[in-house]
C-alpha cells in the first residue's frame, strides 16, 4: 500500500526557508516513470502545483515560484523535501506531496503552514 505523509514546521516566519519533507511508503520513489509533486491549498483557494521530482531525479517547477522553490531527494530514506525560500503570509497554505504518472494516485493527507512572525 502506497503511502505518504508530509513532515515539517507548522510555523515559519517571514523572509524565512519552508523545508517540508514527504516520507513514501509501500513504493521507491525511484521506480521509472513516476512524479513526486507538491501541492498547495491557501485557505478558501484552489489547489496550487508547486513542483516536482521526477524518478531518474530530475525536477520541474511552476513559473510562478521557480526562483524560490527547490526539491530534493533522499533515495535512502525514500523522502523527498521540498524548500521554499523568502516566504511571505502569502505562502501560507495546506502544503500536499502526491504520487503521480497520468494523473495522481496518491496524496499526503497535508500539514498546514503558516508564515508569520
Amino acid at each position: 500500500q502506497v503511502q505518504l505523509q508530509e513532515s515539517g514546521p507548522g510555523l515559519v516566519k517571514p523572509s524565512q526557508t519552508l523545508s517540508l519533507t514527504c516520507t513514501v511508503s509501500g513504493f521507491s520513489i525511484t521506480t521509472n516513470g513516476y512524479f513526486w509533486s507538491w501541492i498547495r491549498q491557501p485557505r478558501e483557494r484552489g489547489l496550487e502545483w508547486i513542483g516536482y521530482i521526477g524518478s531518474t531525479g530530475s525536477t520541474l517547477y511552476s513559473p510562478s515560484l521557480k526562483s524560490r522553490t527547490s526539491i530534493a531527494r533522499d533515495t535512502s530514506r525514500n523522502q523527498f523535501t521540498l524548500h521554499l525560500t523568502s516566504v511571505t503570509p502569502e505562502d501560507s497554505a495546506m502544503y500536499f506531496c502526491a504520487r503521480s504518472s497520468e494523473g495522481y494516485q496518491y496524496w499526503g493527507q497535508g500539514t498546514p503552514v503558516t508564515v508569520s512572525s
